[in-house]
């Protein structure tokens, strides 16, 4: 994720919460092409958020590195196999 200036994170798997180490982000829902439009959220000085298209309860951990999830899994970059796969 080092090529955005953003963190972006998504819920394929259908986790109950997502932790996430930033409190701006960006949310895209599932993965290329079944994303819904990527949304800008920000806690301001909460711990959670939840996203307005996809219902994701996301939660702040100070333990992880900004552009960190737990699942890992919800971490989301351009790179990732199942992006380039949907873009081919």
């Amino acid at each position: 994720m080092a090529d955005k200036a953003v963190p972006h994170f998504h819920n394929q798997a259908g986790v109950a919460r997502v932790r996430v180490g930033a409190r701006e982000f960006m949310c895209i829902g599932a993965l290329p092409p079944f994303d819904h439009p990527h949304v800008f959220l920000d806690m301001g000085g909460g711990d959670e958020i939840i996203c307005q298209y996809c219902s994701t309860l996301y939660v702040h951990d100070s333990k992880l590195k900004p552009d960190g999830a737990e699942p890992a899994s919800c971490v989301w970059n351009d790179d990732a196999p199942q992006a380039r796969a949907a873009a081919e």
